[in-house]
């Protein structure tokens, strides 16, 4: 893979050698928080070299294979971890976290209940469940979870969080700015609190407020690049022409792995599958023929729907996290940690592609004719661009694109045209569609397929609905 891993395995492995086992796993924990997972495995394997089964680090090493994007294979080091020792609490605390995350959730549920059983006073266990219940419409047993959460542990905030997410899909905004309010007290550093808060405030109609919000958090944190962007975004003022990297890294890098937000954005998420289907009707049959790039690739979910087009398949992406679960799609022949146009930029990359596909990254973007400049010198002539947007609809005609307080950017279907046919493409397809759920209302998008030059003396027939 081309993405760097700063530790070296080999020296951090031979580092057993001088430890003792639990000084071993703790060394490993500590480069698994910071992301250097190739020497924590390898350490964890050096672990069980010397001791097999020991059920710390079959846990950790779990853990840590989740990370990398392979969750079936961190589900059974779990369940041995669990073997060796049936009552120690946090593996089926950890285990649930895996199925919840798999979309397992009768078998999470299970799983939370074992690990209240074992430790009834935890209140992270309560939080889990409350949190598997709130996003399964299970409202009455969520709350009761959560309240047991924040009884045992009135410091827990993203108990508080939790809970003020229950009471605004319940449409009770009050109770849930009460709440955000708390966990923001509790951890005024943090930035869950606040950035729910604020998107309170915009869900009621208040965007006023909203801002002010972001802009207190600004003042208190002036470095903080979530409070920097959702400022602008509900303010309207220092709005940038595509979201900071800064941001995205913060954003992402929390998000890779965060069972929660995973859990919640499972549903009815469908950006990677009509980007894909929309491409593959323009594409001739697979036949693994095609340079394939996923530019802004996340955790891979295009990957595996392409890799029969591609004869090498790269993806790029700013979030180590992310990266890192991509790695686990097994379907990347490299993957890098760069910005998406910086690399199509890279001389290197000029006419090197063949299909350029992009899912729910260019709502990242205002402007977008830089970008599309940048992808049609990366493409090979009669290459295909395929990627996905928000819907701007009448809101973007005056500019073409608008940035929504939620911190996405939306365009409008004549701008994004207008950009792609200067940039020397054709336009292929262009679809509306839902991309996701949020808030309980689709999300609409734009699902837009687009060729790099006419091929044969003829092009294909533009469908536009």
């Amino acid at each position: 893979m081309g993405m760097p891993d700063s530790s070296s395995a080999t020296a951090e492995a031979e580092a057993v050698s001088e430890l003792s086992i639990p000084e071993a796993i703790v060394y490993a924990t500590r480069l698994q928080r910071q992301r250097q997972l190739d020497g924590a495995e390898a350490l964890y394997g050096r672990v069980l070299e010397a001791a097999p089964g020991h059920p710390d680090a079959l846990h950790f090493l779990g853990l840590l294979r989740f990370q990398r994007g392979r969750p079936e294979e961190a589900v059974g080091l779990l369940l041995q971890a669990i073997a060796q020792a049936p009552d120690f609490p946090d593996f089926h605390g950890n285990l649930g976290n895996l199925y919840t995350a798999l979309g397992r959730l009768a078998e999470a549920e299970e799983s939370y209940r074992r690990a209240i059983a074992l430790d009834p006073q935890r209140a992270d266990f309560h939080n889990n469940l409350g949190v598997l219940y709130r996003v399964t419409g299970d409202q009455k047993r969520a709350e009761a979870e959560l309240q047991r959460a924040v009884q045992l542990d009135p410091g827990h905030f993203r108990a508080y969080n939790n809970l003020g997410m229950l009471y605004a899909a319940q449409d009770k905004p009050q109770q849930a700015v009460e709440h955000y309010c708390r966990s923001i007290t509790l951890m005024p550093e943090h930035p869950d609190g606040h950035k729910l808060l604020g998107l309170a405030y915009y869900t009621i109609g208040q965007v006023d407020e909203a801002a002010e919000v972001f802009r207190q958090w600004l003042l208190q944190q002036p470095d903080d690049p979530m409070a920097r962007h959702m400022y602008a975004a509900c303010s309207g003022r220092d709005v940038p022409p595509r979201a900071a990297d800064d941001y995205i890294v913060q954003t992402f890098d929390s998000f890779a792995e965060s069972f929660e937000e995973q859990l919640q954005t499972r549903l009815s998420y469908k950006a990677p599958e009509l980007v894909v289907a929309a491409l593959s009707r323009h594409l001739p049959p697979p036949a693994r023929q095609f340079e394939v790039l996923d530019a802004g690739c996340g955790t891979g979910l295009c990957g595996p729907l392409i890799a029969a087009h591609a004869a090498r398949l790269t993806g790029v992406d700013l979030s180590v996290g992310m990266l890192q679960r991509a790695e686990g799609k097994a379907c990347y022949d490299r993957l890098y940690r760069i910005e998406l146009t910086a690399f199509l930029d890279m001389p290197e990359q000029a006419e090197a592609w063949d299909v350029v596909l992009s899912a729910d990254t260019l709502c990242y973007f205002g402007p977008l004719d830089g970008v599309f400049a940048a992808a049609g010198r990366a493409l090979r002539e009669g290459g295909w661009l395929a990627f996905s947007l928000e819907d701007g609809g009448e809101r973007a005609l005056a500019t073409g694109h608008l940035i929504n307080p939620h911190g996405r950017y939306a365009h409008s279907a004549g701008y994004v045209r207008k950009c792609l046919e200067d940039a020397g493409f054709v336009v292929l397809e262009m679809q509306s569609a839902s991309l996701r759920t949020e808030g309980g209302r689709p999300v609409v998008g734009l699902i837009v397929v687009a060729r790099a030059a006419r091929v044969g003396g003829s092009e294909e027939k533009s469908r536009t609905s």
